[in-house]
């Protein structure tokens, strides 16, 4: 459910005694590279004069941000192993006690997103995913700009439920195998490039459609909570994610099939993912009961904005523990343990830990200030676009969602109530652009199919620029318009 690296790094590390002896010493000298390098980066920012406006925590735990961030992005150790890092180093720098950089790892958020990877694994067990994207690719025909489309539609909407990483990786593994039928060549082919590039922005667009698309958001609103004093509904998130994903989503299928027309006309045989659907058969008692716990769980989520026990991670929990019960028996514990991203939840945690401690330290402050000094009194429309433009592009210094969230959103919400507006108005922006990760494939989300050869770093950026560009300006009409009615504005 999180995003940060994916488990297919868990199972590289558990088989590397099984590796050549070249992979083995890449391997290591990847880990000895990120291990320098964060040190490096560390001793650096210490040994560097402390900015006037900055206090001397602020700078060591800037040292502990920058360290945490090369480790992560390398994945030089574990990643599970680096959110346990920067526990321990918050005492050590003297940035924090070590009990209040517990009280923070473990938050609501940590909860939740155990909860939608039990969610998501369940989903995936009753065969419902597949269900659903035969079911779109039999209407799209064999015309292969429609197949394109449809995939990237089905990952927008998978993901509106499940989070962006399975609803990637179900999508990735369909388009693999559309690319499979007709023997496309890693690299080289036009429609590889725009199924492996236009998947994980569908997952990522639909991720913001409502908070329980993705840990990204649910963090979004505890900072948003935490540090602006008011608590966005799932409702209101909603009012604004759903125009969000419905204006994006058209924009990415045209964005990516401009950048990468398809050099085939037609892929494949209509009739043969017909035949793959018919052979489902009926749906499954299993398929039957996940349907129906989905849907009432988002029924009680919309409940929850008038109920307030009713609230995101309740219901959440709630919806995951059902799944285990006699008579439903959607997922056992044993399942449950294989599907969980135990290394994304400890992430999720020491994220969240470096996220308070960056307010507490005065860090966040000092860095949004260095960005978006001033903006509080510019005109509102140029503020919005300021906030969003700002987030896409710290994407590229800061390539994980989840720590844009916990960088941003605290200032911001303190700027928002310094200068006497309302803190979602320029808190909600950081929350839904943290998932604009479209750039480059840095996310964890575009690693999933990076990782598959289909297209190089660089050509992301062409439909990403353009995507990106689409949403910073939608991103300001949509608070601007929903946000009134809402009384953001």
């Amino acid at each position: 459910a999180g995003r940060s690296a994916v488990s297919s790094s868990t199972m590289s590390e558990s088989s590397l005694g099984q590796l050549p002896e070249s992979s083995v010493g890449a391997a290591d000298r990847k880990t000895i590279v990120g291990i320098a390098g964060a040190v490096a980066a560390t001793v650096v920012v210490l040994l560097l004069p402390t900015p006037a406006d900055l206090p001397p925590e602020g700078q060591r735990l800037g040292a502990v941000f920058l360290a945490a961030i090369i480790l992560w992005a390398t994945e030089a150790i574990p990643i599970a192993v680096t959110a346990l890092l920067v526990i321990v180093l918050q005492p050590i720098f003297e940035v924090a006690e070590l009990d209040a950089a517990f009280n923070a790892f473990v938050s609501p958020v940590f909860f939740f997103v155990l909860a939608m990877f039990c969610i998501a694994a369940s989903v995936t067990n009753a065969g419902l995913d597949r269900r659903f994207a035969y079911w779109l690719l039999a209407r799209a025909g064999t015309d292969s700009r429609r197949v394109i489309a449809a995939l990237i539609i089905g990952t927008a909407a998978t993901s509106v439920m499940i989070s962006d990483v399975p609803a990637c990786a179900i999508f990735m593994s369909i388009g693999l195998g559309v690319m499979s039928r007709l023997n496309l060549e890693p690299g080289k082919s036009s429609i590889g490039k725009a199924i492996m590039i236009g998947v994980p922005i569908g997952s990522l667009i639909g991720g913001v459609t409502t908070p329980a698309g993705s840990s990204v958001n649910i963090i979004g609103l505890h900072f948003i909570q935490e540090f602006g004093n008011v608590t966005v509904t799932f409702v209101e998130w909603m009012a604004i994610g759903l125009p969000m994903a419905i204006g994006l989503v058209p924009i990415a299928c045209w964005a990516v099939l401009k950048s990468y027309p398809p050099e085939i006309a037609t892929i494949g045989d209509a009739g043969e993912i017909e035949r793959e659907r018919a052979a489902l058969g009926t749906m499954s008692a299993a398929e039957r009961k996940a349907v129906t716990l989905l849907s009432i769980m988002m029924v009680l989520w919309i409940a929850g904005s008038w109920i307030p026990f009713l609230d995101v991670l309740t219901v959440g929990l709630g919806g995951a523990i059902v799944m285990f019960l006699p008579g439903m028996r959607l997922l056992t514990w044993k399942q449950a343990e294989r599907a969980i991203g135990w290394d994304t939840l400890l992430m999720i945690g020491g994220v969240t830990s470096l996220g308070t401690a960056s307010v507490e330290a005065g860090l966040a402050g000092w860095l949004v200030d260095l960005a978006l000094g001033g903006v509080a009194n510019w005109h509102i429309v140029w503020v919005l676009l300021a906030i969003s433009a700002f987030t896409v592009v710290i994407h590229l210094a800061l390539p994980i969602g989840p720590v844009v969230n916990a960088v941003v959103i605290p200032p911001i919400a303190l700027l928002a109530v310094g200068a006497g507006v309302h803190p979602a108005l320029y808190a909600l922006p950081v929350a839904f652009t943290a998932s604009c990760a479209f750039l480059l494939p840095l996310d964890a989300v575009a690693l999933l199919t990076y990782s598959r050869g289909y297209y190089r770093m660089h050509e992301m950026l062409a439909p990403g620029a353009l995507i990106s560009a689409a949403w910073v300006v939608w991103m300001t009409v949509v608070m601007l318009v929903v946000g009134g009615l809402l009384g953001f504005v």
